[in-house]
């Protein structure tokens, strides 16, 4: 699915060349890794107190823990590899789910993975005390998995199936029904509250390495399923037809990718909570040099949202130091003016 261009204004046929279209990818690859860098060395500077680039270096490489400088980049480093691990997969998850969606709108959020992930940890805390990330991380698969297949049900009905925007619809219907769940449990439990109220805004704070040793397999199978299902996903952007007429197993792919996409989504979001508009800008943006082509596209969107999900979490220590804003606060504030400026240079984007 395309967005829909402004009247009277069609899509012009790309006149990039191939060669072309190679020096941009690799020079947009390039950016990315620069990107990314730069995000990292801020992570590791940037906090309640600001450190020199040799307290950086000596922090990472052989800390002195009776440096207090060096101690606070040694206590960085754990929440700064989250910040590239959830980034990475919100970015990598919202390709996936446009992808296979043919939706330029979809995203963890808008299709329910998020609010089902959301309600089935929230009524884990009630109901049966979880309090650990191993916890959280099963029941946030179950509801992201239930809330997918739900909307994938509710949109398929009718003649027509699952098209792009039934599934929006259904998508957006389902996560208002399961954001009131989430509010009904939350207003009922002043005790589940306290517990779930600073996971829900999303927060990189409590990151340590025993917990990234807990989601890092998670990540990495969905990652590589989700690699595994690029070429697929570039049949299904042509259409269902055409992609069958090329041999691809379209009921195969969409569901080892949305198989992908709840690993991807559903472990950030048991990891930092629920965080949005990362997995819906970044792939827009990677693909304004990548094209098309998943097998670009989906490393670039992992590395531009590990890259925005790190700069939030900076922009959120600094802003109100000493105390901290919420990444999940930070990424809406900077992800809805970098969305509408995507939209309205492009007009049109094609997935």
């Amino acid at each position: 699915m395309t967005l829909t261009a402004a009247p009277g204004t069609p899509a012009a046929p790309s006149r990039v060349g191939p060669a072309s279209l190679r020096r941009r990818r690799a020079l947009g690859l390039a950016a990315c890794v620069v990107a990314v860098l730069l995000a990292v060395v801020a992570s590791l500077a940037f906090g309640a107190r600001v450190v020199g680039w040799s307290d950086v270096v000596a922090g990472v490489l052989h800390p002195d823990t009776s440096d207090i400088a060096q101690a606070a980049v040694q206590s960085r480093v754990p929440r700064t590899v989250l910040g590239l691990l959830v980034g990475a997969a919100l970015g990598m998850g919202g390709a996936v789910l446009q992808g296979l969606t043919r939706n330029p709108l979809a995203d963890p959020a808008l299709l329910g993975i998020s609010s089902g992930a959301s309600l089935a940890v929230v009524l884990g805390i009630m109901l049966l005390g979880l309090s650990t990330l191993t916890q959280y991380v099963w029941f946030a698969f179950a509801g992201a998995g239930l809330a997918s297949l739900l909307v994938y049900a509710i949109g398929s009905l009718g003649r027509e199936g699952a098209t792009p925007l039934k599934l929006a619809l259904a998508g957006a219907a389902t996560t208002a029904a399961l954001g009131s769940g989430v509010s009904m449990v939350l207003l009922s439990r002043t005790d589940v509250l306290d517990t779930f109220r600073f996971w829900q805004v999303g927060s990189l704070g409590r990151a340590s390495f025993t917990e990234i040793g807990q989601v890092l397999p998670f990540l990495v199978a969905g990652a590589a399923l989700a690699v595994g299902c690029a070429r697929g996903m570039d049949a299904i952007a042509l259409g269902d037809d055409v992609a069958v007429g090329l041999g691809q197993r379209v009921g195969v792919v969409r569901a080892v990718g949305g198989g992908a996409a709840v690993l991807l989504c559903g472990t950030a979001v048991a990891a930092a909570g629920p965080i949005g508009f990362v997995g819906l800008v970044m792939p827009h943006l990677a693909r304004t040099f990548t094209g098309p082509s998943h097998r670009w596209l989906l490393p670039c969107s992992a590395a531009l949202g590990a890259a925005l999900l790190l700069a939030a979490d900076v922009v959120g220590r600094v802003v109100a130091r000493p105390q901290e804003l919420e990444v999940g606060i930070v990424t809406a504030v900077l992800g809805a003016p970098v969305f509408i400026a995507i939209i309205r240079r492009r007009k049109v984007s094609e997935l």
